[in-house]
Parts: C-alpha cells; sequence; structure tokens
C-alpha cells in the first residue's frame, strides 16, 4: 500500500531555541520512504538516528520567535497482518540484547505493577494467545475519550481510570505484555485508517523472533501505519521537544491511501 503524508506545524517559541523533532516516516523493515521532504523556515537542520536505530531524529535550530515547518512523504508499505495466536514466546536467554530493554518497566510503563494482574487474568494463555487476549482485554475494557488524559498519565493511570486516547493504549498494552514476560515497545505512527488523521501510538511485540505491530484502539492495520520511531514509552518519541515553553498556533496531519 502507498501512503501518502503531509503536516503542517506552526508554534510561537522563544527565541532561537533549538527543537528537536521525531515526525519522518522511518526508512525500516516493512516499509520505503518513496519520496520525503521536510522544510523549516531559518532553520539549521541536524539529523541524528533515532531511539534503537529505528528512524531519524532532527535538530532544528531556529532564528526568531516563530516556529513553521512542513514535511509531506510518500511511502511503500509492505507489510501483511499475522495472526498473533500461531506465534510462541522466545525465552528470556533467547532475546537479542536490544530487546531485552523492552521486557522492564518505563516512565509511563510500570509493567512491575501490573504482574499479578497479569498472572491471575492471563495466566492460562502463552505466547502470541497471551497478547491476543490482552489486546482484547485492553481494547473492549478501556473506553476511547478524546481528552481524557495528559502528558503525565501513565498506564496504571489509566488502568484505574478506564478510559484514554491511543498513547494511553499503547502503554498499558506494553506494560501488560511486558508484565507477560513478552518485549513490548512504544510505537510513534502515522495512520492511514485514523480519523480524524494525527500522530498515532501502537505497539510492536516481540514474538517468534520478530516485532509484530497491534493496535489496541483497533483504528488501524499492519499495513496502513507508517512507522516514525520506537521506544521504551511515549517520552521517547514524542515528536516535538523543545528546552522552553512552546505555544501551538496550528497543527495539520493529512494521511492517506495514495
Amino acid at each position: 500500500m502507498r501512503v501518502s503524508i503531509r503536516v503542517d506545524i506552526e508554534y510561537q517559541i522563544t527565541a532561537d531555541q533549538p527543537i528537536l523533532l521525531t515526525l519522518e516516516a522511518a526508512q525500516t523493515e516493512g516499509q520505503v520512504v518513496v519520496d520525503s521532504l521536510l522544510e523549516i523556515d531559518h532553520a539549521r537542520l541536524q539529523r541524528m538516528a533515532g531511539e534503537g536505530g529505528v528512524g531519524a531524529r532532527v535538530w532544528a535550530f531556529v532564528t526568531g520567535e516563530r516556529f513553521v515547518l512542513r514535511y509531506g512523504a510518500t511511502v511503500d508499505v509492505a507489510r501483511a497482518e499475522v495472526d498473533l495466536n500461531l506465534l510462541a514466546a522466545d525465552p528470556m536467554h533467547g532475546l537479542p540484547p536490544e530487546v531485552l530493554t523492552y521486557l522492564r518497566p518505563s516512565r509511563y510503563c510500570q509493567s512491575d505493577l501490573f504482574t499479578e494482574f497479569v498472572a491471575v487474568q492471563f495466566g492460562h494463555l502463552a505466547g502470541g494467545a497471551k497478547v491476543a487476549a490482552i489486546l482484547d482485554w485492553v481494547a473492549y475494557g478501556i473506553a476511547y475519550v478524546g481528552g481524557s488524559s495528559s502528558s503525565t498519565t501513565t498506564a496504571i493511570d489509566t488502568f484505574n481510570a478506564g478510559q484514554g486516547v491511543c498513547r494511553d493504549f499503547a502503554h498499558l498494552v506494553c506494560s501488560l505484555a511486558r508484565a507477560a514476560g513478552i518485549p513490548a515497545r512504544y510505537v510513534s505512527v502515522y495512520g492511514a485508517e485514523v480519523n480524524p488523521p494525527d500522530f498515532h501510538a501502537v505497539v510492536q511485540v516481540w514474538l517468534g523472533g520478530a516485532w509484530h505491530l497491534i493496535d489496541a484502539t483497533r483504528m488501524s492495520h499492519a499495513d496502513g501505519l507508517v512507522i516514525i520511531g520506537v521506544g521504551r514509552d511515549a517520552g521517547d518519541v514524542a515528536f516535538m521537544e523543545a528546552e522552553q515553553p512552546v505555544q501551538p498556533v496550528r497543527i495539520e496531519v493529512s494521511v492517506r491511501r495514495a
């Protein structure tokens, strides 16, 4: 599937402030960036590798107090849906070193607080079947409510509140999977099926020796997702970071099947 992406952002910023961005489509397994153009007014750009070597981060050294960004990309996605129930979990001692990180608790994914719940709720299952059950539990047990959470909301907050947005769904799935001994990482994406279009959050779980995309919000499917970056949680892949306060003026995201 070919996906077309357009992002227009305008912020009021402190004069001459560096801005760190994670919003370009990644050249990574399952997708090919056919063309891509990032333009930022009055800025010098400096790129570096993204978290876990997936995608890229961009420092924008902006002159002035206005941050104006335009980004467009065309991406070919060749990623098939998989039946989670057919996938086995890898033993901890057999995991690649870079995957072990995604078994551990993080700032927004306190997987250590869910160990007992996961054992009681999903202990009779194993591997991909356990992940599928976790996905169903979150999809049907947590209500998607826009504006119901904030940048400080954690997985345990979402669990207790019973509501959240895509970011919260992803944090909770990551936490439950990690508590079950299955590596899971937070994934920032563009989704062709997400309505209204926006930066979206899903999860990758490590099963059968590979990463597999899942979305507990049920808004998207693997063949319509364009990966931007990955991390332990949202703190690793925020689309924009700044040292000083910034004020949004306009954020427009368009994602469609080309």
